[in-house]
């Protein structure tokens, strides 16, 4: 007589969901260039804070960090901005009022 030998079913293993690293580092950078990595903190921020979403929503649920990506993303855009904005304000503006004044000064001498 001969044993019948039956497979055993296989044991589904359930993964847990888990927070995406990427979103974690976005969030880093955003803060770390609120303190210390003015140019390239932001950058870090926005390009992981892009990637991570796409990797969560692409996931299935089986990835989390949304609002960690999220909050990566509003302060590397608004650092961005700001940094952005000081560099014309402390910039840009004194070198266009030298500017007009060497292109002034020449007709100022008609002036009694």
């Amino acid at each position: 007589m001969s044993q019948n030998v039956y497979p055993q079913p296989p044991i589904q293993q359930y993964q847990l969901p888990h927070t995406s690293t990427t979103a974690i580092i976005s969030l880093i950078a955003g803060i770390a260039g609120w303190v210390g990595l003015l140019g390239i903190g932001p950058l870090i921020a926005i390009i992981c804070g892009h990637i991570a979403k796409n990797e969560i929503n692409k996931s299935g649920g089986m990835i989390t960090g949304s609002g960690l990506a999220t909050a990566g993303l509003v302060l590397g855009y608004v650092n961005l901005a700001l940094s952005i904005l000081g560099l014309c304000v402390f910039i840009v503006l004194p070198l266009l009022g030298f500017g007009g004044l060497a292109i002034c000064a020449p007709f100022m001498n008609n002036i009694p």
